[in-house]
């Protein structure tokens, strides 16, 4: 048996009224969803558990099997697993953003998308001036990086998605450490211009049993972004890299699936992860998000649809692992849908309270 799971990262939304009350999702043409819907079991799934953040970290390792009440520490530590970076016992990690910044108001979480290539320069050149003995700096892909100090447990920070349009000063981390990572924060728009850098997701290394140890099952992880990655990697996952992958619009669809196919020709099990609905959403922009969803199920579900016909056994999930509204720009904790396919019998799937119980049903049936 073959396992498959697919993820359009913020494909749900809410119901906008310049599309008659529909969302994105209902009003994108989507015959392969449609067809695992139709042919498969549906059901309603909570990724994020009571009072957490509905960040794609949270969301993706309940959809991964893992309960994030016990075993989420922060993003920044799950995205240091995927770039290689050694967290010591006394080490926390931060998402580290290129955000952009005019008159004092957070005008761009993502640095106008800045390329990986100048995104890496600038990170190398603010850990020339700004890293030391217990701050390092290291770069990822386009505008999302990584920032490591010694201590700073306790520091609270916002998200920058989540402030686009909104002053700087009062959205500033807080709490114990966090007057370090404001003078680094300062001190990076000395040099950077528009730009500046804006920590946030702080965590230590967490501590988690394999995917196969859960499940008997070997597998791959194929995203742009390192945030998964870095699950994928701390449920000790093969990390697929794709080229032409971004994380972004123009990301390489198809070819995510025709790798993950290729992974499943030796393994197990697939998740393969698409960023593109998400960037979407937080953008507020209505038609690019319904041209990703069209783009996820043409070139990523359809791709795997034919590919798995070579398979006499085999299963597929598809589902969003968190609203990002176009009207909100943000990630909301609702609950999502999802859709089972299988080559032998389901059983109806109904609402699933506790996200990460998704995948013991996925695979065990139970």
């Amino acid at each position: 048996m073959k396992y498959v799971v697919l993820v359009g990262d913020g494909m749900e939304d809410y119901p906008i009224k310049a599309l008659e009350g529909r969302t994105p999702l209902q009003v994108a043409h989507t015959p392969n969803m449609d067809f695992i819907s139709a042919e498969g079991s549906m059901g309603t799934v909570k990724t994020i558990p009571e009072g957490m953040y509905p960040g794609s970290d949270v969301a993706n390792l309940s959809i991964l099997g893992y309960d994030p009440r016990k075993y989420y520490t922060g993003r920044g530590p799950l995205e240091a697993a995927s770039m290689g970076v050694f967290l010591d016992e006394d080490d926390v990690a931060f998402r580290c953003n290129l955000v952009t910044v005019k008159d004092g108001i957070l005008v761009d979480y993502s640095a106008d998308h800045i390329s990986t290539e100048d995104g890496g320069g600038l990170i190398k050149l603010i850990d020339e001036k700004l890293g030391g003995k217990n701050i390092s700096f290291h770069p990822g892909i386009s505008y999302r990086h990584l920032l490591v100090l010694k201590g700073c447990e306790k520091v609270k920070c916002v998200p920058p998605h989540d402030m686009v349009g909104h002053l700087i000063e009062e959205n500033l981390p807080f709490g114990k450490g966090s007057k370090l990572l404001k003078n680094l924060m300062q001190d990076s728009r000395s040099f950077l211009g528009e730009y500046m850098i804006w920590p946030w997701g702080p965590g230590k290394a967490p501590s988690m049993p394999s995917f196969e140890e859960k499940y008997g099952l070997s597998g791959s992880v194929i995203c742009a972004v390192d945030l998964i990655k870095g699950i994928g990697r701390c449920a000790g996952l093969q990390i697929i890299n794709v080229p032409g992958a971004t994380g972004y619009l123009d990301t390489n669809y198809r070819e995510k699936a025709d790798y993950a196919l290729m992974s499943l020709e030796k393994k197990d099990f697939a998740f393969v992860h698409v960023e593109a609905p998400d960037e979407a959403g937080h953008e507020g922009n209505m038609e690019a998000k319904i041209k990703a969803i069209e783009d996820f199920d043409e070139k990523v579900v359809g791709t795997m649809l034919d590919g798995l016909d070579r398979y006499e056994e085999y299963k597929i999930l598809v589902l969003s692992d968190h609203p990002t509204p176009i009207s909100l720009r943000t990630h909301t904790p609702d609950p999502v849908g999802f859709s089972v396919f299988s080559t032998g019998e389901l059983q109806p799937m109904g609402f699933i309270e506790e996200g990460y119980r998704l995948m013991d049903i996925f695979i065990k049936g139970c």
